[in-house]
């Protein structure tokens, strides 16, 4: 665990409007400055995205006179299909079946790799793995043999049920985790964060040559995803951020040594990539189990990077926050000027940035409701710039079950001040 700064602002700072939105700038005495190089991001965005963008790097860069002496500005960024186009977990677990680089787990028993497997995927992964490898060692997934396992293992983790339609996964928090997206480290079990590291640049080497639209084969039944692109219009605007002085975070649901691979091309080193990290032995072994944040600070395999879990893991690791503090907003002072997402499961981070929150619209309702909403003027809409997504014909249902409640149950999207969000047409494709 890398060690972590508490971020403060050291002065008083004004408001002023910029472009519909508000900026923090230096107080008129301090306006006086030499210009210094102006830092700008390259094209491609639409709209005023592009202007907008450029707004919140010139005022709050290092080249504004309220920058000298203070903490650098915090900027954070979900990794799949915000940064990236496709899921580089997905492309991970993937190569892992293929290659057969998953365990048999401790005595055969599955419900060992997940809390929130249910009794049928336990039996349904028993019958159809147990036979192919002792316990702890390497199943022959890749192979004819191990067919049957590698289909049961991919439909746990791709539909969340088993190969003949039982649920798979039981009794999670919807807003801290998300079981299926936590099972792909814990089957990581038994390597280590090195070894692991290989296996994501292989399978990111396959991907980045395959060609936009590139499938593969998984087992015998599925035909999945094979390519994964860097948005470019991304990439160039953390370059951006970072150059212009800004402090920059990764923050993703994909396992921890997975992103820092894919992270790298973008400037990002391990230790600004928050993803979902593993106990270990003492021989740095990945364990089954999960490390905690907040109230589970000490581990409980359920506060993921996921939806207030990407709260807490961002108050934790970039601002310093421990125990139960780190699940609540924190003040402006101590929170992200901009974030960027593009799903439900970022949308607690977003709400927590305080100048600008991108968001790359993939349709998902809750995300949109409150982006369209955008009753602050801060948030700004982008179609996905590889293969976006066509118009929503329908309203996003933000009056009525928008919003997915901790036990799953759905209802209306809320305002700050509890006021219910209409139902939003979709206006950015």
């Amino acid at each position: 665990m890398h060690t972590t700064v508490r971020r403060t602002w050291a002065a008083p700072l004004a408001l002023v409007a910029v472009t519909g939105s508000a900026f923090l700038t230096a107080p008129p005495a301090q306006a006086a400055h030499t210009p210094c190089p102006r830092v700008t991001i390259g094209s491609g965005w639409y709209g005023d995205n592009r202007a907008r963008l450029q707004e919140l790097i010139d005022h709050y860069g290092s080249c504004r006179p309220h920058r000298p002496g203070r903490a650098k500005p915090v900027a954070v960024f979900d990794w799949d299909n915000t940064v990236v186009k496709n899921d580089v977990g997905d492309a991970t677990m993937f190569w892992l079946l293929r290659n057969g680089r998953i365990r048999q787990p401790a005595a055969g028993d599955w419900s060992t790799t997940s809390r929130h497997l249910t009794p049928a995927a336990t039996k349904a992964l028993a019958d159809a793995c147990a036979d192919l490898a002792r316990p702890g060692a390497p199943l022959p997934t890749g192979t004819p043999a191990g067919a049957a396992c590698a289909d049961e293992i991919n439909a746990v983790y791709g539909t969340a049920a088993t190969r003949t339609g039982a649920p798979a996964f039981a009794g999670w928090d919807r807003r801290t985790t998300e079981p299926s997206y936590a099972w792909l480290p814990q089957l990581m079990q038994g390597w280590t964060a090195r070894e692991i590291r290989g296996f994501a640049a292989a399978a990111r080497t396959e991907n980045l040559a395959a060609p936009v639209g590139a499938t593969q084969r998984v087992g015998t039944t599925t035909t999945a995803t094979g390519w994964v692109r860097y948005y470019d219009q991304q990439t160039d605007l953390i370059k951006g951020l970072r150059k212009a002085g800004f402090d920059v975070w990764i923050s993703s649901a994909s396992p921890q040594p997975v992103v820092e691979v894919w992270a790298r091309s973008a400037g990002i080193g391990a230790d600004h990539v928050i993803g979902i990290r593993n106990t270990t032995t003492n021989g740095g072994r990945f364990t089954a189990h999960l490390q905690g944040c907040g109230t589970t600070e000490d581990g409980a395999d359920t506060m993921i990077t996921y939806i207030d879990g990407k709260r807490c893991w961002i108050n934790k690791e970039v601002f310093g926050v421990r125990g139960a503090a780190a699940e609540q907003v924190q003040p402006a002072a101590r929170r992200q000027v901009f974030a960027a997402g593009d799903s439900d499961t970022d949308i607690s981070f977003l709400r927590d940035a305080t100048a600008l929150r991108l968001v790359v619209n993939r349709n998902k309702n809750e995300l949109m409701c409150r982006a369209y909403d955008n009753g602050d003027g801060r948030w700004i809409v982008n179609p996905m710039f590889i293969e976006p997504k066509k118009r929503r014909t329908d309203p996003y249902p933000c009056a009525t079950t928008g919003y997915v409640d901790h036990d799953g149950t759905k209802a209306p999207v809320l305002r700050a001040d509890g006021s219910v969000v209409p139902d939003q047409a979709d206006s950015v494709y």
